[in-house]
């Protein structure tokens, strides 16, 4: 009998073009370099690290809008610096690119306020300068602040921004994958022909929310449409995500509950058409770490006279439009349907939480799994879970930046590399084929195949009917 090998772990740093991403408050801490935020060195110096450490990608955060939930305002929001400012993320791509030859980028883009065309002409662009490293974490949207800034009275229905989604994303399909033939650009000085046109074609599309008429601008880049992130989770987000992403950022809790949660997924998929083992998984995660148990115990509690549990909590407000506030520390807080995180909202239908309770999760201002130790313990635990959920790897928050990733490479990859469980050299080629050793392109059985265009017969009337004669003698 053959035995399976052991699943090499996907690793992502996750990070925002911002100051407070997810661990709210450790802004203060004396080390912590996040203010920078704003500074071009900051962020190759990090890609710089993360490539130096073998991260499969920086995966940047974004949003649209403000949290404006809790209190009614932004007080607390501003004086945390609680996502605000934040910058847009696409801009960091290109300088990171040219740092590193390897690492992969996950750009969080807001589909709701984008226009089709522009979107996937900037993400085509950035396809080509990076050679083929660039994802697209596919988000709607879920604050109406967002919406406000944008001339809209409110929040869509959650349900009709995907309808919107599918139809955003199908005509990118046709951007990226209809509109030029493969070999299209020649590159002929002799003959002076840069593109034959009969190789390229307008796209025509009169959608429900989109209309389009016209030639692509962006000629194929190596992976013509971006590797897709997404991370829906209601009924709606899964259905949309399990046909289209290829890789899914999954809520965590209790490792039973995130197998179910993979179970249902990798189902979900196989009845869509997809091979389930083709959608990797990835749940969100911080840790914290040293040289032994002891000082990471230590460093914790360094970190969390910093942290801010209300911060987190203003965050957690805007994620279920919620606020939070106007509960006392004990009370239940009551389930309540909002337009915004379907999914994370939905666990006050089942379970009684509070404030405090939140407050204790939130004890590093952010809501994430944390793991605590040194780098073998680090090692064990991710190990485990990954072994028992059935992800196939993590997204790993900062808590002091840049310190936390720096200790990472340094005490906890070793250690998975001594157990075969990373790589200890990258692959070559492209995001995508790095991730799934199958090719730059989307596979066949992605819904993108019938969007693709396909070689026009651009023969005369007399080269067909010389064929013909040809075909019969």
């Amino acid at each position: 009998m053959t035995q399976i090998p052991d699943k090499e772990i996907i690793l992502n740093a996750f990070d925002m073009n911002c100051v407070g991403h997810i661990n709210h408050g450790l802004w203060t801490h004396p080390r912590d370099e996040s203010h920078r935020f704003n500074e071009l060195s900051y962020w190759t110096g990090l890609a710089k690290t993360l490539e130096q450490g073998l991260f499969d990608g920086l995966f940047i955060a974004d949003i649209t809008g403000v949290y404006d939930v809790y209190q009614g305002n932004i007080d607390l929001t501003l004086k945390e610096s609680i996502q605000l400012p934040s910058h847009d993320p696409s801009t960091l791509v290109s300088a990171m690119a040219a740092v590193t030859q390897n690492l992969g980028f996950g750009v969080t883009v807001n589909l709701s306020y984008e226009t089709p065309y522009q979107f996937a002409r900037r993400f085509a662009s950035l396809d080509h300068l990076t050679q083929g490293r660039i994802g697209w974490n596919i988000v709607t949207g879920y604050l109406d602040s967002a919406a406000r800034l944008i001339d809209q009275t409110g929040l869509q229905d959650h349900d009709l921004r995907y309808e919107q989604a599918e139809e955003f994303l199908s005509l990118c399909y046709k951007f990226w994958e209809g509109s030029w033939e493969h070999d299209a650009v020649i590159k002929d000085k002799s003959q002076r022909i840069f593109t034959q046109p009969s190789k390229v074609h307008a796209i025509h599309h009169q959608g429900q929310f989109y209309h389009s008429q016209g030639v692509f601008q962006v000629s194929p880049s190596v992976q013509r449409t971006p590797v897709l992130f997404q991370a829906g989770a209601s009924t709606r987000g899964l259905s949309f995500a399990t046909q289209h992403a290829e890789a899914m950022f999954i809520g965590a809790d209790q490792p039973a509950k995130v197998k179910q949660q993979v179970e249902q997924i990798r189902a979900q998929a196989r009845s869509q058409g997809r091979d389930p083992n083709q959608l990797k998984l990835l749940v969100g995660i911080s840790v914290i770490t040293a040289e032994t148990d002891e000082l990471a115990q230590q460093k914790l509690a360094e970190y969390i006279s910093y942290a801010s549990p209300e911060a987190g909590l203003a965050h957690f407000s805007s994620s279920i439009g919620i606020d939070l506030s106007q509960f006392a520390d004990d009370e239940a807080i009551p389930y309540q349907k909002t337009n915004s995180i379907a999914s994370v909202n939905q666990r006050f239908k089942s379970q009684k939480i509070t404030p405090n309770d939140l407050k204790a999760q939130l004890k590093l201002g952010g809501r994430y799994p944390l793991f605590v130790g040194s780098g073998a313990s680090i090692a064990t635990q991710l190990i485990q879970y990954l072994d028992e959920t059935g992800i196939d790897g993590f997204n790993l928050t900062r808590t002091v930046a840049p310190e936390s990733h720096h200790d990472f490479i340094r005490y906890v990859i070793p250690e998975l590399q001594q157990r075969g469980r990373y790589k200890t050299a990258y692959r070559q080629g492209s995001l995508r084929h790095k991730l799934f050793q199958n090719g730059d392109l989307l596979p066949h059985t992605h819904p993108v195949e019938q969007y693709r265009c396909q070689p026009q017969d651009t023969k005369t009337a007399s080269e067909k009917a010389a064929t013909k004669v040809s075909t019969l003698a």
